[in-house]
C-alpha cells in the first residue's frame, strides 16, 4: 500500500466529514452517555479492526472515545485508513 500525498489526503478527508488530520494521522472523536456505551463501541470498532487486521489507537475517558488511524507500515496515511473510518463512522 503506497503512503497518500498531502494533496491525496485533503481530497479523501471530504468524503469523511468528521475526521481530521492531526500528525499524520486522521483521528475522530465521540461522546456517549456513560462508560458502557463508550466500551461498546470500542469493542465493536475492535471486532473491525480485527477483521482488516488493521488496528487504530484508541482512547478513553469515561465516556469519551479518540480514534486515531494511520499505516505505520508506510509511517502516513494509506487508502486503507480511509476505508476504516467510512466503516467505523457506519458504526
Amino acid at each position: 500500500m503506497e503512503k497518500l500525498t498531502h494533496q491525496e489526503i485533503e481530497s479523501k478527508l471530504k468524503d469523511v466529514p468528521n475526521w481530521r488530520l492531526e500528525n499524520e494521522m486522521i483521528v475522530r472523536d465521540w461522546s456517549f452517555r456513560d462508560f458502557n456505551e463508550a466500551m461498546k463501541f470500542i469493542n465493536q470498532i475492535a471486532s473491525l479492526a480485527e477483521k482488516h487486521n488493521h488496528h487504530p489507537e484508541l482512547f478513553n475517558v469515561y465516556n469519551k472515545v479518540t480514534v486515531r488511524f494511520s499505516t505505520h507500515d508506510v509511517n502516513g496515511l494509506t487508502q486503507r485508513d480511509f476505508n476504516i473510518a467510512r466503516e467505523i463512522d457506519n458504526l
